[in-house]
């Protein structure tokens, strides 16, 4: 009698701590933050665009992308303002959009054909990196030193398209873990729409972990400056260190879509080492101890328990003001993890509470942090404050979602849309000619709907300054967990 007591009365004062942190004032529109958000992938693709192309002012590129490689890598996704294919954080982006689709689809409305489309066209792409020539993995396109060095539309291009790889010889088992990672995530999405297309997949990415375990090392040892600073990996592959977080999460998507226990023996001789309280398309520690957390909290798996222990020690370093939180919060609300790009950890993060708790939900879990009890509200509640934070609900009244609401920023970092677009402008604009629309102070003129920019300081300012890549830059990866979290709030709050 005494401990239950004990149990009512810690989850009386939970409610009322997280709470009184999370007081909500009112439900932005996320049926259209949704839709805006997937929309924003068309306005990053690469390559010949299709024919009901909404975000109109982008026209065809990268045509011959692969060519001086003799290979067709045309398609994919440029990541961000530039037009380098990244296909590091190009695969996290896949995954992370098929995992969203995974769980909340059936929430998305019509927005689910849509999503898949955009997963689509990141996996054909991540298709033909992974299974054009034997025993290479192709991980990207484009000399981003000298992209960097110029202000160019991605259809006036003319830095090199160089061709970058992998091999049992320069092994990168980072990227091609998450390559196999988002293909495995791909083919769950598409099993019960495509079947052929989903056994493709899910081929490929067996075979790409396979390489991945077999060839062990750090993709950014071998490429350098190819890659670094700009995906450098740094919490990758380390040397002798069992733990390795794209291993563990290729290997934790792989077995998600097998259900191979040649992978969950894999995954246990792994581990679950090293704590975190990050999630990003660098450490999927995170992220990967939450996808197998469900196959204890949901399904009663006891043999992966110890990731349902360091998933939730995740969830207690990113609440407030438990024992063993360690994570800065701005006066706004807003979870604060870096100054480069501070939204893609919150939305990577947002996306992990909503999903952890919708585990929680279906079993009736709570877990403590230290003599606090945990509740999936809790969880869900700090998730959703970050979302409308970002939709507008901060100290700057402002939305960090491109065309959403009626205050959003104007003069994002991001070539093609701060250009004069082919329609407007049919001459070339040049490398350094460029320049001149980058450093101006005038609104960008063509709108990249649903772009989610790198957001505000830790004082919750935001200058809205083009030159201002930490802050002004969108970017694939933080849409994508984003599309999840969204898809969640419309299901439980509508539009």
């Amino acid at each position: 009698m005494a401990s239950i007591k004990f149990l009512f009365l810690a989850s009386v004062l939970s409610f009322f701590f997280f709470s009184s942190f999370y007081h909500v004032h009112g439900h932005p529109n996320y049926g259209d933050a949704l839709a805006k958000s997937i929309l924003f992938f068309q306005g990053q693709r690469s390559g010949k665009l299709p024919p009901d192309q909404k975000i109109t002012w982008r026209s065809n590129s990268g045509l011959t992308d692969g060519s001086v490689a003799n290979v067709d890598l045309t398609g994919g996704y440029y990541d961000a303002g530039d037009n380098v294919k990244f296909n590091f954080p190009m695969a996290f982006t896949t995954t992370m959009l098929s995992w969203s689709v995974i769980e909340y689809g059936k929430r998305m409305g019509k927005q689910v054909d849509r999503a898949r489309v955009a997963i689509r066209w990141g996996a054909d792409y991540l298709l033909k990196a992974a299974t054009t020539t034997p025993g290479t993995l192709y991980v990207g396109v484009g000399d981003p030193n000298t992209d960097h060095k110029c202000w160019e539309r991605p259809e006036d291009m003319d830095t090199p398209r160089t061709v970058y790889a992998v091999s049992a010889a320069h092994p990168g088992s980072d990227v091609a873990a998450e390559t196999a990672a988002a293909l495995a995530a791909a083919s769950l999405v598409f099993r019960t729409v495509d079947k052929a297309y989903a056994k493709r997949l899910l081929a490929a990415a067996r075979l790409v972990m396979d390489f991945a375990m077999k060839y062990q090392g750090k993709y950014s040892d071998f490429l350098g400056s190819s890659v670094c600073p700009f995906y450098c990996s740094y919490s990758g592959y380390k040397f002798f260190v069992a733990g390795q977080d794209e291993l563990l999460w290729g290997a934790s998507w792989l077995y998600r879509a097998t259900n191979n226990n040649a992978y969950l023996s894999y995954l246990q001789s792994l581990g679950a080492n090293d704590d975190t309280d990050i999630f990003s398309w660098d450490n999927k520690y995170a992220g990967a101890r939450v996808l197998l957390s469900r196959r204890v909290v949901v399904e009663g798996v006891k043999s992966l328990d110890p990731f349902r222990v360091q998933a939730e020690t995740f969830m207690c370093k990113i609440l407030p003001n438990t024992p063993s939180s360690s994570t800065q919060y701005t006066a706004g609300g807003l979870i604060y993890k870096m100054s480069q790009a501070n939204l893609q950890y919150v939305t990577s993060i947002s996306f992990l509470l909503s999903t952890y708790a919708k585990y929680m939900t279906s079993s009736n879990h709570t877990f403590n942090c230290g003599n606090l009890l945990v509740t999936s509200r809790a969880l869900r509640s700090l998730a959703k404050k970050q979302v409308d934070y970002i939709l507008g609900e901060n100290p700057q009244k402002m939305s960090y979602m491109v065309g959403y609401g009626t205050r959003y920023p104007q003069r994002i970092h991001h070539r093609g849309s701060s250009l004069p677009s082919l329609a407007s402008h049919r001459q070339r604009i040049g490398c350094q000619e460029g320049f001149q629309y980058y450093s101006s102070s005038n609104p960008n003129p063509n709108v990249l709907t649903g772009a989610v920019v790198g957001g505000p300081d830790q004082y919750d300012s935001y200058s809205d300054d083009r030159t201002d890549h930490s802050k002004s830059e969108p970017a694939t990866y933080i849409n994508a967990p984003l599309v999840g979290s969204l898809a969640y709030l419309v299901g439980s709050y509508g539009s």
